[in-house]
């Protein structure tokens, strides 16, 4: 079983979450998605295993969020998806994809449901 988790080491609830696993005896994949941002298939595919549409998924707070009128009813899921990759630092912090699941890890003791 492998267990990844979508990490921000500036974020507290993402070094919170990756210690928490740790702490479990399991020594996640960490891939920094701010670096790596996932493709857009990944990303497609992890809304699926969350079962959420992309706005969900996103930080609306972001600059960029705003900046690329992110909030348009008239976006389709491929175009959000496609920001998320162009601006992974609108993807929300951290996701835990474990046992064919996954988790946004706030708060940290989500990722306890899927390993």
């Amino acid at each position: 079983m492998t267990t990844t988790i979508y990490h921000n080491p500036r974020c507290s609830k993402s070094r919170q979450t990756l210690q928490l696993l740790k702490d479990n005896n399991i020594e996640p994949a960490v891939i920094e998605y701010l670096k790596s941002p996932p493709s857009a298939p990944v990303i497609d595919n992890i809304l699926n295993l969350l079962n959420i549409e992309p706005r969900e998924l996103m930080r609306k707070n972001e600059t960029s969020y705003k900046v690329n009128n992110l909030d348009n009813p008239a976006l389709t899921r491929a175009e959000l998806i496609a920001a998320m990759v162009q601006h992974p630092i609108l993807i929300e912090r951290p996701i835990v994809v474990s046992n064919n699941q996954a988790v946004i890890g706030r708060p940290p003791e989500n990722v306890l449901e899927i390993i």
